[in-house]
C-alpha cells in the first residue's frame, strides 16, 4: 500500500518539492545569468577606466612637452608647438608611423585636444572630450552614451 501511494505521489509530480536531485542545475539556471552579467558589467567599466588612464597619460605627456618649450623670441625658433602636443597626446609619440592607431581606440582626432595658452600663473591646460565606444551589454542596459572627459594642468618651466 505505501509504494503504490509512493508510485502515485512520484508519478503525478506531487513528491518534487521534496526531491534534491535538481537542486543544483535549478539553483544554478537562476544564478548563471546574473553572474554573467555582473561579470560583463565589471569587464565594461574596467575597459572605460582604462580608456581613461590612457587619455589622462596622453594629455600628461603633452603638458610635459609643452613645459617645457622655448618661448618665441627672434634670438632661436621655438622648438616645439601644438600640433606636435596634440599627436603625441593622441599616439604617444610626436613622429607616428603611417598606420599607427590612438592611444585609446575610437578616439577620432588630435584635433579633438584642446591646448590652452599659459595663464597668469603660468599654466598650460590641456583637455579633451571622447566619446566611448560601448558594448551591446549597455545598449541592452538602456545606459546612454558615456563621455570621458579629462584635463591636465602643467606648470610652464621653459628652458
Amino acid at each position: 500500500m505505501m509504494a503504490l501511494r509512493n508510485f502515485v505521489r512520484q508519478g503525478l509530480g506531487l513528491g518534487f518539492w521534496s526531491r534534491q536531485e535538481g537542486a543544483v542545475l535549478a539553483e544554478a539556471l537562476v544564478a548563471v545569468p546574473f553572474v554573467t552579467l555582473f561579470a560583463a558589467g565589471i569587464l565594461e567599466f574596467g575597459n572605460i577606466f582604462w580608456e581613461r588612464m590612457q587619455i589622462d597619460a596622453g594629455l600628461r605627456d603633452a603638458g610635459r612637452y609643452l613645459s617645457r618649450c622655448r618661448p618665441a623670441s627672434g634670438t632661436y625658433a621655438p622648438t616645439c608647438n601644438q600640433t606636435t602636443a596634440k599627436t603625441i597626446a593622441f599616439f604617444g609619440t610626436q613622429t607616428p608611423a603611417a598606420d599607427a592607431k590612438p592611444r585609446v581606440p575610437g578616439w577620432k582626432d588630435p584635433a579633438d585636444i584642446t591646448i590652452a595658452a599659459p595663464d597668469a600663473d603660468g599654466n598650460i591646460t590641456i583637455s579633451t572630450a571622447h566619446l566611448y565606444q560601448t558594448s551591446p551589454l549597455f545598449d541592452w542596459l538602456g545606459i546612454d552614451a558615456i563621455t570621458i572627459s579629462s584635463f591636465h594642468e602643467e606648470k610652464y618651466i621653459g628652458w
